[in-house]
């Protein structure tokens, strides 16, 4: 099933970037956009899409005011503010607000599709730029049953994979552990971050982290 996306900028550049990124996605699909935050509020209420992406700076209701409009008309929609604004006042704000992922504009590109999957799968996603102070006090645990690999699309053997690579075990070590081929684990390894997203190690030890995974090994 697809994660159902909305997207909301005033720019339309911008705006044409996230839709590319969006249709690109493998596992994504987008339901709408829009480029006020009027029109943002009319298009989630109509659609209920899974994750509403919304500029921080928009006419008519800015991301922030729209976030808690969304937060008490639509609480099964998760938002992403996209944002120019690296100051921690404003990510506060936002979380405060019920955002549950923070992403730079300057990032986007990297990160955003990354976002989407974490916030659909119960986490909250602090833009990588922040540095671990801050993603620290920030941190949310989903639920088990969020984050478990079942509900993100991934094999048991997938999960295993990425668990063990979080953790710092190598090919060796995880392929002994799983009692397969070095070849397979690095295959389980590659699919598992092709459909959350995740490009580094970096970006595996952060998922896995929010899922709550590395508590459990």
């Amino acid at each position: 099933k697809k994660i159902r996306v909305a997207l909301a900028d005033d720019h339309p550049i911008v705006l044409a970037g996230l839709r590319n990124l969006i249709e690109t996605g493998s596992g994504l699909e987008l339901v709408g956009e829009s480029a006020t935050g009027q029109s943002a509020l009319k298009l989630v209420r109509d659609r209920l899409p899974d994750v509403a992406v919304i500029d921080i700076s928009m006419p008519e209701i800015n991301g922030i005011a729209l976030a808690r409009r969304l937060a008490d008309d639509c609480p099964g929609v998760r938002v992403i503010i996209l944002t120019l604004y690296e100051e921690r006042s404003f990510l506060k704000q936002a979380l405060a607000a019920g955002v549950k992922g923070y992403v730079l504009k300057r990032s986007a590109a990297e990160n955003l599709v990354s976002a989407i999957r974490a916030v659909k799968s119960g986490a909250v996603y602090i833009d990588p730029s922040f540095d671990e102070d801050v993603q620290d006090s920030v941190a949310v645990q989903p639920s088990r049953t969020a984050g478990t690999g079942d509900a993100l699309g991934l094999t048991e053997r997938e999960t295993s994979v990425l668990r063990y690579s979080a953790l710092g075990l190598t090919t060796k070590e995880i392929a002994a552990r799983l009692d397969v081929s070095s070849k397979t684990v690095e295959t389980y390894k590659s699919r598992a971050s092709e459909k959350l997203g995740l490009k580094t190690r970096a970006e595996i030890v952060r998922f896995a982290a929010a899922q709550g995974w590395l508590e459990d090994i």
